[in-house]
């Protein structure tokens, strides 16, 4: 009976003794897992929040000018 289940107990042979394990539900599993996947997801959330919060910095925006520039440069002269 390696692995087969009885009332929710499963029969183990491991290293040639027989060993009985109390054995959890897929759907106990299922529901375990989502709950990670919703803790990982508000937390994720909650960080790109703070980071769109955040202002550009300077030098950010004088770059993005110049390659706006150099674009709207290059497009005049096609």
């Amino acid at each position: 009976m390696d692995g087969r289940f009885r009332d929710g107990l499963a029969l183990r042979r491991e290293g040639g003794n027989l060993e009985l394990k109390k054995e959890e539900p897929d759907r106990e599993k299922m529901l375990a897992a989502r709950a990670r996947q919703r803790a990982i997801g508000r937390e994720l959330r909650r960080m790109f929040d703070e980071v769109v919060q955040e202002p550009v910095p300077d030098d950010f925006l004088e770059l993005l000018k110049k390659i706006d520039a150099a674009g709207l440069k290059k497009e005049g002269g096609s």
